[in-house]
């Protein structure tokens, strides 16, 4: 059975490499221009995203359009065969629009109109805003909608932000209205009451403020689903004219990891292909095995996003940043194995942030492809072109994707929620650590995981964690309970079920509505302060066989078995004896709670006993060193796995028995080898079948989402 999504283009067959490309900043200069193109295809590069920050060069003053310089842009680069993501200017908008329509300014949360500056300092709401977008995207799409260069729209970049505008209170207060009906409603769901903040007037409405509300949750949780919902309206304004044009090519814009201003599982049913940027601070400790985790955790939740469909690396650096707090280089060989990790875990292409640097300005030391020196004779430039050599060679990994079985709730809204609290400890709840903590036993040992929300279909995996999954949405619970009745393995922990969708407690016990599957009472929970340590103890000979003493710290759940069976105890403090671990079986399925959160080794061993005893798969079914990982893509005939050593060491690496073939080299491969520092291998396998990414029925072509 052969399984691939459709590539992103059908002009170019296999992976996209190329950069941002701000030709604007550069017209006094042809012969730059010119020499430009030389560059990128001496790099291997054969895309480039053009006019992100533009709008000034392209409409100098209302009206007013320049896109000839535009025009022999992406002539040459067709004559080059080197295509374009062509973008929206939406992201910077020109001077002369806020000195005519200060109304396109956003006013920050103490209610203060912000002046003109810096980007993405604009006003989602504004009707003159959305018109002026509406405006150049309709003429960009007229003129280039079926330019030979153009294989895609780059809606915007990186959306973000917010605006308390009174144009955005009064769009707050109709979403509100549209949500509740009524404002007996909006006070019952809110909480009101409390603090007799009830409100009797839908004027009597703010969004949240340093100088006025903010400890109502339920007000809080409802402005931020409105952000990101006025972001997305604005998004598909965005989006209406160019798809008018031809919509045959798809749209993305780039999202930027779990940036939290934003849910992005609201946006991304209007793209067709979702796209990242990733930024790492590599080589800021001894070891990057974390760091590589975090990204890893990142890439596996662009990839779910669209269902397995691969998704685009859009922005890093081919080198350093500028902004961050310190710009260390990339060591030898990092540049490729963190480009290669994009693609081993689904991404179609690696993009930079920047093709050449700017003379002046914010970003004029960022890093690029192309340095001040305007030659290609640097460390950089070579590895740059190495990447683009690489992905040249792995041209048949395009289109392949993964089908885990295993999936990981991160999910935005619960995160919102859990940093709204007020306790157990506001010295630090950490969800999104805690999240990393289980993904890196999974990453550790080989193990393809889908980085999920809360309300994804549960029905293809095998295993799901959902680590501190304090707010449980309607629906939730019971797809939790069918996915274990029907065999499923489903793995909770501390501060789970605690509220609803309004951020309401539930009553009549914790877990809430996931007590029943999980078979426990949660009493009450102790935060720990950071010197506080407790330890929980396995109990001997149980069902998971897990064997250890584990230190607890932070918090610490004080739970009652009701069904499940204990598979752990706490050893200290007041509550030593009480249940730690559990597990309840339920239906063919089994459902495990963790109560307390847990210092290293703890979640290697007891994710490495849950894939043991459940039988699921790894890609390699041996042991990894430190700081390796191994990801796999497949179409169902051909696996193909990707080794990596994130380590500052050569590791050993040794294969199991199969037939492999270096894809890098076309040479057979040694069971047993070293990897370098940095290092990847690349190899291939005839596939077994535990992975075959499900690609929809009836897919042949890219077509715009949800269409």
């Amino acid at each position: 059975m052969r399984a691939r999504y459709p590539l992103v283009t059908s002009k170019i067959h296999g992976f996209l490499h190329g950069a941002d490309y701000n030709p604007d900043q550069w017209l006094n200069d042809p012969d730059v221009l010119a020499e430009d193109v030389r560059l990128m295809k001496l790099a291997n590069c054969n895309v480039m995203s053009v006019g992100i920050f533009a709008w000034a060069t392209l409409e100098p003053e209302e009206g007013v359009y320049h896109f000839a310089w535009l025009d022999d842009v992406l002539n040459r680069l067709a004559e080059n065969e080197i295509f374009v993501w062509l973008a929206t200017p939406s992201g910077a908008r020109p001077a002369w629009m806020a000195q005519k329509y200060p109304e396109v300014l956003r006013v920050n949360p103490s209610r203060q109109r912000i002046l003109f500056g810096s980007r993405h300092n604009h006003c989602y709401t504004s009707p003159v805003y959305r018109q002026k977008v509406h405006e150049m995207n309709t003429r960009l799409a007229e003129r280039y909608a079926e330019h030979p260069a153009v294989i895609g729209w780059h809606i915007s970049n990186e959306y973000g932000g917010e605006c308390h505008c009174e144009l955005c209170q009064e769009a707050f207060r109709a979403w509100l209205r549209r949500k509740y009906g009524s404002l007996d409603n909006l006070n019952r769901a809110w909480w009101s009451a409390f603090w007799s903040h009830t409100v009797t007037d839908w004027a009597q409405i703010q969004s949240p403020a340093p100088h006025g509300e903010t400890m109502v949750h339920g007000l809080n949780l409802d402005w931020k689903r409105f952000v990101t919902d006025q972001t997305a309206d604005f998004m598909r304004q965005e989006i209406q004219p160019i798809r008018a044009a031809n919509p045959n090519l798809p749209v993305t814009t780039n999202f930027m990891g779990t940036y939290n201003g934003l849910n992005y599982w609201r946006m991304v049913e209007e793209l067709d292909v979702v796209s990242w940027d990733s930024y790492p601070t590599w080589h800021a400790g001894q070891d990057d095995t974390a760091l590589a985790v975090q990204v890893a955790m990142t890439h596996d939740i662009n990839r779910a996003m669209k269902h397995g469909r691969p998704f685009l690396l859009m922005e890093s650096t081919p080198s350093t940043t500028n902004w961050q707090p310190v710009s260390k280089v990339k060591r030898p060989g990092m540049h490729l194995l963190s480009s290669i990790q994009a693609i081993a875990h689904g991404s179609d292409g690696v993009q930079y942030f920047q093709w050449r640097k700017s003379r002046g300005s914010s970003e004029k030391l960022h890093g690029a492809v192309v340095d001040h020196v305007g030659h290609e004779h640097t460390r950089v430039f070579q590895d740059v072109r190495k990447v683009g050599e690489v992905l040249q060679t792995l041209g048949p990994v395009a289109g392949t994707s993964v089908r885990p079985e295993v999936a990981l709730i991160f999910d935005w809204e619960n995160r919102w929620a859990i940093e709204d609290a007020q306790g157990p400890r506001n010295a630090g709840m950490h969800y999104e650590e805690t999240v990393r903590e289980y993904y890196q036993a999974l990453w550790e040992q080989g193990i393809p995981v889908d980085v999920v929300d809360m309300d994804a279909d549960l029905a293809s995996y095998r295993l799901v964690i959902a680590p501190m999954l304090y707010m449980v949405r309607p629906g939730v619970a019971e797809r939790v309970s069918a996915f274990v009745e029907r065999g499923g393995i489903f793995v909770a922990t501390y501060w789970s079920g605690i509220v609803d969708e309004n951020d309401l407690c539930f009553l009549g016990g914790f877990p809430g509505p996931l007590r029943s599957i999980l078979g426990i009472w949660s009493e009450e929970i102790d935060g720990l302060y950071d010197h506080d340590v407790n330890h929980i103890e396995t109990v001997p000979a149980n069902p998971l066989s897990l064997t250890g003493r584990y230190e607890a710290h932070e918090l610490c759940d004080l739970i009652h078995v009701e069904t499940a069976d204990v598979l752990a105890y706490y050893t200290g403090d007041f509550y030593r004896g009480r249940p730690a671990i559990t597990v309840n079986r339920a239906g063919r399925g089994y459902a495990y709670y963790v109560a307390s959160r847990n210092r290293a080794p703890f979640h290697y061993d007891f994710i490495s006993k849950l894939v043991k005893r459940h039988g699921l798969s790894r890609v390699l079914e041996t042991e990894l060193p430190p700081g390796v990982t191994a990801q796999i893509r497949t179409d169902g005939e051909t696996d193909y796995v990707f080794i990596m050593n994130f380590a500052s060491q050569t590791r050993p690496v040794r294969l199991p028995r199969q037939r492999w073939t270096d894809l890098l080299t076309g040479e057979p491969v040694a069971l047993e080898h070293d990897i370098e520092p940095f290092g990847i291998r690349v190899l291939a396998r005839p596939s077994d079948g535990h992975f075959i990414p499900i690609v929809p029925s009836g897919v042949a072509v890219l077509t715009p989402a949800g269409r």
